[in-house]
């Protein structure tokens, strides 16, 4: 008796973990979002920040700092590098400007043809030429 429950304690631990290698991760959130809607997805949010990396010929660490305990990776959620705030600054600009100009509403449209992005003044440069 106590093999036989042991077998069906086995068994169904076996396939409670055998069910979870193929139940999806959960998504990712950004933290720390104060511009970008809060509930962005990973993916939209992943192409908003490559946005900028092409917009200012940058890579991530420009504005995101590495983290204390591992230096080798970054902690997106820091706000330790000034250039992320003033990233959030040019974001808050642009948005006035495109809410005003282009009546685009919202904080970051890369689909927005017409409207005034990083790209339109940077040009691939993180310092906009005068």
């Amino acid at each position: 008796m106590r093999l036989r429950t042991s077998v069906i304690l086995s068994v169904l631990v076996l396939t409670v973990i055998m069910m979870s290698a193929f139940m999806p991760p959960p998504e990712k959130k950004g933290g720390n979002l104060k511009i970008l809607p809060k509930n962005i997805s990973h993916e939209d949010l992943h192409k908003v920040m490559e946005g900028f990396n092409v917009a200012l010929g940058v890579k991530c660490n420009f504005c995101h700092a590495a983290k204390k305990d591992d230096p080798t990776r970054l902690d997106f959620d820091s706000d330790e590098k000034p250039e992320k705030e003033m990233a959030r600054n040019m974001m808050k600009m642009t948005s006035r400007i495109n809410k005003k100009y282009f009546h685009v509403n919202v904080p970051y449209d890369a689909k927005a043809v017409l409207a005034v992005n990083c790209v339109t003044c940077h040009n691939g440069k993180a310092h906009p030429d005068n």
